[in-house]
């Protein structure tokens, strides 16, 4: 394994990967995607533990879904099953340490989440952990939206530790914590192109966003704002999730021989 380090232009190429990604197999990456939502949905109905349970097992799941995105460069068929990959294809030392990540990502995010009542005094907290709704007037006069930046804030470097882990973990039998400081270190070397890539992204869903229901209102068709947003959001998110292979492979190389490499555009237009 190598930490291959990239001009800050590569988060454009990452980009164009993922949509690229995306578009190979469309059906079977959509198809993982709500499986993913209806298991994570029954996982959190369980009593005492579903609502931390979902995010424990985000870093095995986000293992399945690059082995999706892998086979599909493959040429492999892609199912359902393929998003437990992490826990049941790798050894049960590779599901233990995954499930640690887990255990570590829980602890971040609740050190994120308690960051954030450092601007609003806990109401946004109050309002996570209650599922209580807010009226966008009450939102919009009180300092929820300095919680959400400031809890922004707290993530990124969360964000850097995971990012890479998972797959390290899997795919290169890393240990768990040497996983995550690989992973930090990758995208601290990678920042500029990070911040292309995420630039990109932001870009797009904010355009799909407020550029739909812009478009919807003035066509006179607000009502069906949640019915067209919610799909054209959901093919936005998953062809994201492709895109963290495209990541992947651009910070640390092939993964195995016969593994090519999603083609990287030569210029916008193409």
């Amino acid at each position: 394994m190598q930490l291959i380090e990239v001009p800050a232009k590569t988060g454009y190429v990452w980009f164009r990967q993922g949509i690229w990604l995306f578009r190979k197999n469309p059906l079977a990456f959509l198809t993982l995607f709500f499986a993913y939502l209806l298991a994570m949905t029954a996982i959190s109905l369980i009593p005492i533990v579903g609502g931390v349970l979902p995010l424990m097992l985000i870093p095995g799941i986000a293992v399945g879904f690059m082995a999706a995105c892998r086979d599909t460069i493959a040429g492999k068929p892609v199912l359902p099953t393929i998003l437990v990959d992490g826990f049941r294809s790798y050894g049960s030392q590779v599901a233990k340490r995954l499930l640690l990540l887990g255990v570590l990502y829980i602890i971040a995010m609740t050190i994120v989440m308690l960051g954030s009542a450092l601007a609003d005094g806990g109401v946004l907290l109050h309002l996570m952990v209650s599922g209580e709704s807010m009226q966008p007037e009450a939102i919009a006069n009180s300092d929820i939206p300095l919680a959400v930046l400031t809890a922004l804030a707290f993530y990124v470097p969360v964000a850097m530790l995971f990012w890479f882990a998972p797959i390290l973990t899997a795919w290169h039998d890393v240990p768990t914590i040497k996983a995550m400081f690989f992973s930090i270190v990758s995208c601290w070397r990678n920042r500029g192109a990070f911040a292309v890539y995420g630039a990109l992204w932001f870009a797009v869903a904010t355009t799909v966003s407020l550029g739909l229901s812009a478009l919807l209102q003035a066509i006179g068709a607000g009502d069906l704002a949640l019915v067209i947003l919610m799909p054209a959001s959901i093919i936005v998110t998953t062809m994201l999730y492709c895109s963290f292979y495209a990541t992947y492979r651009g910070c640390f190389g092939v993964q195995s021989p016969g593994q090519p490499l999603p083609p990287a555009p030569s210029s916008p237009s193409s």
